[in-house]
């Protein structure tokens, strides 16, 4: 693979971080303590095309391949000093735009498609459940046939833009016996139906101008035009949409690890301790030299599994390991950034202290470490 952009991708990407420094990072701090969710600042992304890369034209998006998306992202994670409203971007994007464009009907995507990509709607994933958890084989939501629809049952948790979120792809139980291969069905659920309610919303050690929160379903009417792909077929939709928010969120931290590293650099430039630069002990310069193979590494994974997206069979292992690796760096690196900076790296004031606990999560969403390595134990025939 050629890991050189070419001139447009350069310039998208550049494109992407100016506006995201000059338009998102005002107050960020502010917002993360008030756990304030930032709508017109997600409205601004919208009107930047960051709310629909890959879907095409005809439907609001900017058509971008899967690589240009990744390019994209990595501008908008470095750009961008909010790491709440990156995740919900993402969140919004890649586990609810894609599988509806992918897999949602004509009608469908005519009919939300513009208005998710131009960020006129928010769009919440609704598949964990309070005591399933990483297993979707446990699902107890239910979804009974009644007449030309189905009448849905049960309630989700750790749902992100789930306080907020105007429309909902909801995974629940069709067919008990078949369970997750065959009995699971995919739907696209307006959040103001009647039977639709929030319920708990958390309080995040991270990502807190992100909500999230319980959606609850109490005997909600879905007709059948509002299924997303075909009865039963649910599972492929989620697996898909999760290849995809593996394979291009990892984006997002490469970019934050970027911005680290930078920080890092001049810190090491400019600070002294016992009469010398602090960049001279090779405490110090190994630690930063570690941060800039793990974006490297991070990097690469990241953009090979782009390219596999709907091309290759292996894109889910490629997720895996881009999900596990690129997740992992993320804490590692923001770890070394608060060492390096020392106390004034522990402050609240600093940023690199929010990035930290940002980073925390990313081992937990999308599917935990452990989960990524049992996939690709899997794929290794363990």
């Amino acid at each position: 693979m050629d890991l050189n952009l070419s001139a447009e991708l350069e310039a998208l990407r550049e494109s992407i971080v100016e506006f995201a420094q000059k338009q998102l990072c005002q107050g960020a701090g502010e917002r993360d303590r008030a756990q304030t969710f930032p709508r017109e600042l997600w409205d601004k992304c919208g009107a930047m095309g960051l709310t629909g890369l890959p879907v095409p034209e005809a439907y609001g998006g900017a058509a971008l391949p899967p690589l240009s998306c990744a390019v994209a992202l990595e501008g908008f994670g470095y750009g961008c000093t909010d790491g709440g409203l990156v995740f919900s971007v993402c969140a919004h994007l890649l586990a609810c735009v894609v599988p509806i464009w992918k897999h949602g009907n004509e009608a469908m995507k005519q009919r939300h498609l513009p208005d998710l990509c131009a960020g006129r709607l928010i769009a919440v994933n609704a598949m964990t459940e309070p005591q399933t958890g990483s297993d979707p084989f446990a699902m107890s939501t239910t979804a009974v046939r009644d007449g030309n629809g189905f009448r849905l049952n049960g309630g989700k948790t750790f749902c992100s833009n789930g306080p907020v979120a105007d429309l909902a792809v909801v995974y629940a139980l069709t067919d008990k016996a078949k369970g997750y291969h065959g009995g699971i069905t995919a739907f696209l659920v307006p959040c103001d139906a009647p039977g639709v309610s929030v319920g708990q919303v958390f309080e995040k050690m991270g990502l807190r101008t992100s909500p999230i929160g319980e959606l609850l379903f109490n005997d909600v009417f879905v007709p059948d035009e509002n299924v997303i792909g075909h009865v039963g077929g649910g599972g492929p939709v989620f697996a898909e949409s999760m290849d995809w928010e593996r394979a291009l969120l990892g984006a997002c931290h490469v970019g934050t690890m970027q911005r680290l590293l930078e920080g890092s650099l001049r810190q090491a430039r400019t600070r002294k301790q016992f009469g010398q630069l602090i960049a001279k002990n090779q405490a110090v310069s190994h630690k930063i030299a570690d941060m800039k193979v793990r974006i490297e590494a991070a990097r690469w994974l990241i953009l090979r599994a782009a390219s596999s997206l709907g091309v290759s069979r292996e894109a889910s292992l490629h997720a895996a390991i881009a999900k596990l690796y690129a997740s992992e760096a993320f804490v590692e690196t923001a770890r070394d950034g608060i060492q390096l900076m020392g106390g004034y790296g522990y402050m609240v004031d600093s940023e690199v202290e929010r990035v930290m606990r940002d980073a925390l999560g990313s081992t937990i969403y999308s599917g935990t470490s452990e989960m990524q390595r049992n996939i690709i134990g899997r794929w290794l025939g363990l």
